[in-house]
């Protein structure tokens, strides 16, 4: 349309016009731009997710909880809301009756470094041995299997979360049955272990309590150990705490990585700040850490600061297990019911799919 053919009235109206039309285009997006807190719905499943992991290009990965019913699938890749598929394949996956060292056996914690390699602690419920896992993202191939030794996973372990420095090439482990920190080097397959710490272990007076009941586990008052690990941005400092625990602790990772008595360490540990009750946890490059709040169905946000603060609250966070960061300050959560499955009931199964895994938009949070 050439506006040159009409007269200063018109050109009036039609500016007027494309200015009420640019508004009206622009109304919809303001109207649904996301706030801080917003909960959304990524996947709902079958299956009761362990621990989630995004990568840069915006795949979801988890695994598949070991107290979960066996599926015969460990770990997998949504690919839509209510779909998944078994990841890098089936032919790592365990079928539910036979496990071998080629296949996962009871993987749970999950994390992908700055090198494009998905890791994996492997608890190795079956075969009896504890294993680290990593795979190239891009295609699939495996490229390491570390297997820890007996007196660095000892029997009754239950070594489930997992954090990995690729800079230095050390990965950091949290065995929550016999409270203890591992560092383990990716070149050599070398080990530590630092436990028999009072900050490693349940609080006593902390209680877990989800949807109004206290927590049992195999009828006793659910008390679990050092749990959720992270790593500052520059892999200097290693944060932890115990789940029943309302304490954040950090320590200096070059101990683990100079061979430090277990005496050092103790020493050198100092509590960052509060904490709520909670499964999962990470830590973003300004310093602020982001915690799944069990006991109120909820994220909580400790600054660098000191202060505690809920980023959100719902219903549908019933046990909120682990988070990571994806792209966008999006916070990435799995949701799965433990609670009310087998393994902490001694009963029966009475969780309800489907489980699910969400993201809360954390505003101002760079992962």
């Amino acid at each position: 349309m050439c506006s040159h053919r009409y007269g200063p009235a018109v050109k009036k109206y039609l500016a007027a016009s494309f200015i009420m039309a640019a508004a009206a285009l622009a109304w919809p997006v303001a109207a649904l731009a996301v706030q801080p807190g917003e909960l959304q719905v990524v996947a709902e499943l079958p299956l009761r997710p362990g621990n989630v992991a995004v990568s840069k290009q915006g795949r979801v990965f988890a695994t598949v909880h070991p107290l979960d019913a066996p599926r015969g699938v460990q770990l997998i890749e949504v690919t839509a809301g209510n779909r998944y598929r078994a990841w890098p394949g089936t032919a790592v996956q365990s079928d539910g009756k036979r496990h071998t060292a080629a296949t996962l056996d009871s993987p749970l914690g999950i994390y992908i470094d700055g090198k494009n390699r998905l890791w994996i602690a492997d608890m190795g419920f079956h075969v009896e041995k504890t294993r680290i896992w990593a795979f190239d993202i891009s295609t699939g191939k495996q490229l390491r299997r570390i297997e820890l030794p007996a007196d660095i996973a000892p029997k009754g372990s239950f070594i489930q979360d997992l954090v990995v420095d690729d800079k230095t090439g050390w990965i950091y482990l949290a065995d929550i049955a016999k409270p203890g920190l591992i560092a383990v080097e990716i070149a050599t397959g070398k080990s530590r272990r630092f436990g028999e710490s009072p900050v490693l272990q349940a609080e006593p007076n902390a209680v877990m309590r989800i949807g109004g009941q206290d927590v049992q586990f195999q009828g006793q008052p659910a008390a679990v150990g050092v749990n959720p690990i992270t790593l500052s941005a520059d892999g200097q400092q290693l944060f932890f705490g115990a789940m029943t625990g309302t304490r954040w602790y950090s320590v200096p990772t070059r101990l683990f990585r100079d061979g430090a008595t277990d005496e050092t360490i103790a020493a050198a540990i100092r509590q960052v700040g509060d904490k709520p009750i909670s499964d999962g946890a990470t830590t973003t490059a300004g310093g602020s850490h982001f915690f799944t709040n069990m006991n109120e169905n909820g994220i909580d946000r400790l600054e660098a600061d000191g202060r505690l603060t809920p980023v959100v609250r719902d219903a549908r966070l019933d046990w909120p297990d682990s988070v990571r960061f994806g792209a966008d300050d999006w916070l990435y959560i799995a949701v799965n019911q433990l609670h009310r499955s087998q393994g902490f009931s001694g009963t029966e199964e009475t969780g309800k799919p489907p489980y699910r895994i969400m993201r809360v938009w954390t505003g101002d949070a760079k992962p």
